[in-house]
């Protein structure tokens, strides 16, 4: 058995952690003790081990509570229903990816453009960028449909 701050410490989170987990249904302890304390087994030690690991490779608590209800109930799932909310986080990032892509592109245009400079901002060229109508891209656009736009 262990106390929240033991768990805590077992995994380097903070005890607030365990908390908010607790109050999201992610981790409820196992047992309480006589005095209100929280007591968690090694059962709730590998869940909290599983949580972690599927947080530091991206999935959000949403994500993480679908994938502990997947691994609770595996008889009546397919490996294609993790592997397709795998694929959906995938698809998720790639589109994050795209869009700092694209915003990386705009930036590094921006800096190109100015001198940098000692001489006063009155003129400064990314102030008068930043002023001036927006170029609308869509969020879903490439790196190459944002290059070619600025040709």
């Amino acid at each position: 058995m262990y106390r929240i701050g033991e768990l805590a410490k077992r995994y380097q989170v903070k005890t607030d952690t365990l908390r908010f987990y607790n109050k999201n249904g992610l981790l409820i302890p196992s047992l309480r003790s006589s005095s209100g304390y929280r007591l968690y087994t090694e059962h709730d030690s590998q869940r909290l081990s599983f949580i972690l690991r599927a947080k530091e490779i991206g999935f959000s608590l949403t994500d993480i509570a679908e994938l502990l209800s997947l691994k609770l109930d595996r008889e009546n799932w397919a490996c294609m229903d993790v592997k397709g909310l795998v694929n959906s986080k995938l698809d998720e990032i790639n589109s994050k990816i795209k869009e700092l892509e694209c915003f990386k592109y705009s930036l590094q245009e921006l800096s190109n453009s100015c001198c940098g400079g000692p001489e006063s901002a009155i003129h400064c060229s990314i102030l008068e960028a930043l002023e001036s109508k927006p170029k609308i891209y869509s969020k879903t656009a490439s790196h190459s449909d944002v290059t070619n736009n600025h040709k």
